[in-house]
């Protein structure tokens, strides 16, 4: 095989490898830091997991309706600094969540506060501490 041709394969190799870690990793862009919401809910699950920690919460209208809520936060490294754990909330938690909601108005939105029952707020950036502690 010529040299300049494994050259060029490994690099275009290399290159498809990059981007697809790359476009694996999203931001906030689907999310209008604009705007803020206010929920309060009952957890459904919770996953601490990367990229991001994920809160399912059950979430009532007005007209006693329902709607489960997908709630985002920052990664796993992050939260852990503050505090946070694989058992901090469980389904049936009550909880009051602030955040960026989804542009495309689907129930999801980008995480900025969390408080829990007992009026606890959880930190969300890098080591943040529980607020009131």
């Amino acid at each position: 095989m010529n040299v300049k041709l494994a050259a060029r394969f490994a690099l275009a190799a290399a290159l498809l490898l990059v981007s697809g870690v790359a476009f694996a990793h999203h931001g906030a862009a689907g999310y209008d830091s604009n705007k803020s919401t206010t929920l309060k809910g009952t957890v459904t699950e919770f996953r601490f997991q990367n990229p991001h920690a994920q809160i399912f919460l059950d979430v009532k209208d007005s007209a006693g309706k329902v709607q489960n809520w997908i709630l985002e936060a920052v990664g796993i490294a992050t939260l852990s600094r503050s505090g946070w754990t694989k058992s901090i909330l469980k389904p049936g938690d009550e909880i009051t969540v602030t955040g960026n909601p989804a542009k495309n108005a689907s129930p999801s939105m980008r995480l900025t506060k969390v408080v829990l029952a007992s009026g606890k707020e959880l930190g969300l950036e890098r080591g943040e501490d529980y607020a009131g502690q």
